[in-house]
């Protein structure tokens, strides 16, 4: 029987949402760094996707089970070697990337584990941050970045073009890319690279190796 508190439709988040609409209809998939497993949760409901779950947070990990979803307490960086390659189709690390010690080696791993790795980043690069900066003379606190310099979880920020030199750098494959604003939507000139650097608030890519 289904676990009730899986059938609420409950909204995505616009950010995860345009990550959900990227993976095919029934596939396999690990979300890493999976929160309470909201993502897990609308696909295995909309698109019938067989997936797991990765969370650091213990109270993520009991409210992800209490969901009827398959998640289990893990690190990221300690824990994906153990994966075997191609275990999956698609593995998603979300808003994750720039909390990480070694980003770049849990990309490696990443598309090692799975056909298709799904990664967004906040962009450090957008505007706002940028006036923060230049007239506040301040570290930036924004709906995208929100926390406080001295709270915030994030040590490796980022902008998007410096994620797409990255992949460029570990020879990935970009199959797919978005650049959004906060609300999910596609930010302004976001085909062409430069201009999503300054108004792309999050990058979303698909990458292969």
């Amino acid at each position: 029987m289904a676990n009730p508190e899986s059938t609420f439709n409950i909204p995505l988040r616009p950010d995860l949402k345009a990550i959900a609409d990227m993976v095919e209809p029934g596939t396999s998939l690990i979300d890493i760094g999976c929160g309470e497993g909201d993502l897990l949760d609308w696909l295995q409901r909309e698109k019938r996707v067989k997936g797991r779950g990765i969370e650091l947070s213990q109270a993520g990990v009991n409210r992800s089970i209490a969901r009827g979803l398959a998640v289990i307490q893990g690190d990221a960086e300690t824990d994906l070697p153990h994966y075997p390659g191609g275990a999956y189709d698609y593995a998603v690390l979300s808003q994750t990337l720039q909390t990480l010690h070694r980003p770049r080696e849990v990309l490696d791993h990443l598309v090692r584990i799975a056909r298709h790795a799904i990664v967004s980043v906040p962009n450090f690069g957008h505007w706002r941050n940028r006036m923060h900066l230049a007239l506040g003379g301040r570290m930036p606190v924004t709906k995208t970045l929100s926390y406080q310099w001295y709270d915030t979880p994030n040590i490796h920020f980022c902008k998007i073009i410096d994620f797409v030199t990255l992949c460029e750098q570990l020879s990935l494959t970009i199959e797919k890319r978005l650049y959004v604003t906060h609300q999910g939507v596609p930010a302004p000139f976001h085909n062409n690279g430069l201009s999503a650097n300054l108004f792309g608030e999050q990058g979303i890519f698909m990458i292969r190796r």
